[in-house]
């Protein structure tokens, strides 16, 4: 495990994975949440999902439901999931100069 340094302002480093494997929701859109943690404020977002989403998905919800409120993260700390690895996040965080830590 890395070591992150504490952040200085509230979402510099975010904590993000999914909690699957849910009953649906009542019109069937979604059946997991993406959790994102502020790690400075510890404030969570709940961001209903679904299991099939795919990388290109996850990164559209964040944007358009995260960052765009909050700026953009430095750090996002999360296990290896495909959706996080893939070569789209890969080319992103190389983009925005951010990094991803396991």
């Amino acid at each position: 495990m890395i070591h992150i340094q504490e952040p200085k302002s509230p979402w510099e480093v975010v904590h993000m994975d999914w909690i699957t494997a849910l009953p649906p929701s009542c019109d069937k859109r979604y059946n997991s949440c993406l959790v994102i943690v502020d790690r400075y404020s510890k404030t969570p977002i709940f961001l209903p999902s679904h299991k099939d989403d795919t990388a290109m998905d996850t990164a559209l919800l964040l944007w358009s439901r995260v960052i765009s409120h909050t700026g953009l993260f430095q750090n996002i700390i999360s296990d290896r999931d495909l959706k996080l690895t893939s070569e789209l996040w890969t080319n992103l965080h190389r983009f925005f100069g951010t990094k991803l830590s396991f």
